[in-house]
């Protein structure tokens, strides 16, 4: 299995970059969706950028929250168009990424409207 690595200015042959884990996590999701599988499946539900793969998400997730992923599932959600009068424009394509933390792990709290 072959290993992908980057190189370029600033970055020496054969060293992986590193995002920052705070560039990584844009917001939490929160919708009635989100707050279900948050009760139900111990899953929670982050903006990310359209750029950022799985493990990197993975890795910042444990890293900011102190805790244990099994898994991460994504999907890259397309902008809508808006109209404003007789102008139209076009809302920002997003990815939004579902993590599931493992079994006996605690859960992330942050605030939510009740």
């Amino acid at each position: 299995m072959a290993c992908f690595q980057r190189t370029g200015p600033g970055i020496r042959h054969g060293e992986i970059e590193v995002k920052d884990r705070h560039s990584i996590i844009l917001r939490p999701v929160i919708t009635e969706k989100s707050t279900r599988l948050k009760e139900e499946n111990r899953e929670v539900c982050f903006e990310v950028p359209r750029g950022a793969n799985k493990i990197e998400i993975k890795k910042a997730v444990e890293q900011l929250f102190k805790i244990k992923v099994e898994s991460v599932r994504t999907q890259n959600k397309t902008g809508k168009v808006r109209r404003v009068g007789r102008n139209s424009g076009r809302t920002k394509d997003w990815k939004k990424a579902f993590v599931k933390l493992k079994e006996g792990e605690k859960m992330i709290e942050y605030f939510e409207a009740v």
